[in-house]
């Protein structure tokens, strides 16, 4: 990793911003000389700014203003695989304290003794990870809106009344968000920075803390696991009502071949 010793930021108090806009995103090719690390990609923007780019589709930006921040988005765009239509984001004010240790005071912004890149590449990790769970929350409680009511009418009736058609598309939304949830974003990893440099890793812990990372990845796993259980049971639902179609059928036909033998049997008894 190659990072710049001093902050590549010009003020004492300043904004990161991430963006969750794509599947994926194509960082090839943007490397350069004075770039502040490579995993994920870092470098200067302007004269005070500092772009993040995270291959599993996040944009994080620090100390850009609005009309910035859109100028940069809409220059990665032919980089984008599977844009969003609607992208999340996420803040955070970042300010230079050097007389305290780093930290995160309730409701108030992140204190840095420094605005080392190091530094700010750990901010920029947590914001990234918190907008991906942020996105993929949102996800999973709309498949836990679509499920809840096969479920209610399952439990209150025994039966479930949806068409075959209708639990097929339940099925296919339940393991589409699940494959997209169980992507390429670990969030209980380690950041490459912490490797080099492992006395930041209480500032990480505290960004840990402050966003919930690990807390709300094992919810959504827990989740995740809800989903594959309901997805396995409307699966079973759907076999259990073909096996009972088959049976009747097959009754049909028996009692069909029976009613036939019958009325062969009574027309040879009179002819």
């Amino acid at each position: 990793m190659n990072q710049a010793s001093k902050s590549p930021l010009g003020g004492a108090r300043t904004t990161a911003r991430a963006f969750f806009v794509s599947d994926r995103l194509n960082t090839s090719g943007l490397e350069r000389g004075d770039v502040l690390a490579t995993t994920p990609l870092a470098f200067r923007v302007n004269e005070n700014g500092v772009a993040v780019l995270f291959r599993y589709g996040v944009v994080v930006l620090i100390g850009l203003n609005a009309l910035e921040e859109e100028e940069f988005l809409r220059g990665l765009d032919h980089r984008m695989t599977g844009k969003f239509a609607r992208r999340d984001e996420e803040i955070a004010i970042i300010e230079l304290a050097p007389e305290k240790e780093d930290q995160i005071p309730p409701g108030g912004p992140i204190c840095l003794q420094s605005l080392s890149p190091d530094r700010l590449i750990l901010i920029c990790e947590a914001l990234a990870k918190s907008v991906v769970l942020a996105r993929h929350e949102r996800e999973v409680a709309s498949v836990f809106d679509t499920t809840e009511p096969f479920a209610r009418e399952l439990a209150l009736s025994g039966r479930m009344r949806g068409s075959r058609r209708s639990i097929l598309k339940n099925i296919g939304g339940a393991l589409l968000v699940r494959h997209r949830v169980s992507g390429p974003v670990e969030v209980a990893e380690k950041p490459d920075v912490l490797w080099d440099k492992p006395h930041l890793e209480r500032l990480y812990a505290r960004l840990e803390d402050e966003y919930e990372l690990n807390e709300r990845a094992e919810s959504l796993n827990h989740k995740l696991a809800v989903i594959a259980e309901s997805a396995q049971v409307l699966t079973d639902i759907i076999d259990t009502r073909r096996s009972l179609r088959l049976e009747m059928i097959i009754v049909l036909l028996i009692l069909f071949e029976v009613l036939v033998t019958i009325y062969q049997l009574a027309m040879g008894r009179h002819p």
